[in-house]
């Protein structure tokens, strides 16, 4: 297990990259969601990531990526009280890091798992986040959110993302999916089943990660 005493610093670094800045209060509440996550992890088996410095990487800055395209998109209003719901949230990604970094935004966590959800309540407490709510239900079961975000790392499919999370998302807003390689398949896919639409496929920086990321915007056909 690597040690963590740089990664605050490296955190800091890693946003500048990105266009981001992290002051130290939230570098230090990134690390210490690190610790937590590697103690449930012994016992809950919350994520495949065992290694402090695959989390770090894969999953702090991972979901550190997505603040910039987001703000960049919602910061062109006054308003900046969002909604913005994770779906599938697994241990809270990139949920948590949206609710540590935008203090101002509503961050809904859902998943069907309670002892993730758990887990991201106990953070919350921890990180001091009344702006994050956790809720253990299926995303298809619970009342519309009406949300400006509404994002996932999870689904396999793009079609399954907009089929069971679209209806949380509000009239103008945006589903969001985190993916890997531009899911081209599945984008013809979801164009030719739902009434959803991908508006572009916004390639993403992830520092100290060598693999490919995008962030695929939809929205509702005739919203654009």
């Amino acid at each position: 297990m690597s040690s963590t005493d740089n990664y605050p610093h490296r955190i800091i670094a890693a946003g500048a990259a990105m266009g981001l800045e992290i002051n130290e209060t939230q570098a230090t509440a990134m690390v210490a969601y690190i610790n937590q996550l590697v103690r449930w992890n012994r016992t809950y088996n919350l994520t495949a990531l065992r290694d402090t410095e695959q989390m770090l990487v894969q999953h702090v800055f991972d979901s550190l990526s997505v603040l910039t395209p987001i703000s960049n998109t919602l910061y062109k209003n006054t308003v900046s009280n969002f909604t913005i719901v994770d779906v599938g949230s697994g241990a809270g990604l990139p949920g948590v890091i949206l609710a540590l970094m935008r203090p101002e935004c509503r961050v809904y966590c859902i998943d069907a798992v309670e002892k993730k959800m758990a887990f991201v309540r106990q953070v919350s407490g921890v990180l001091k986040l009344p702006n994050l709510q956790t809720v253990h239900q299926r995303v298809e079961a619970i009342q519309p959110y009406d949300a400006d975000i509404v994002i996932s790392r999870a689904f396999a499919s793009l079609v399954d993302f907009a089929t069971l999370a679209g209806r949380h998302v509000a009239a103008n807003g945006h589903l969001l999916a985190m993916k890997g390689r531009s899911p081209d398949e599945e984008i013809d896919t979801l164009h030719k089943q739902t009434d959803w639409q991908v508006d572009h496929i916004e390639p993403l920086q992830v520092p100290e990660l060598n693999a490919q990321r995008c962030l695929v915007w939809m929205s509702r056909q005739g919203n654009v």
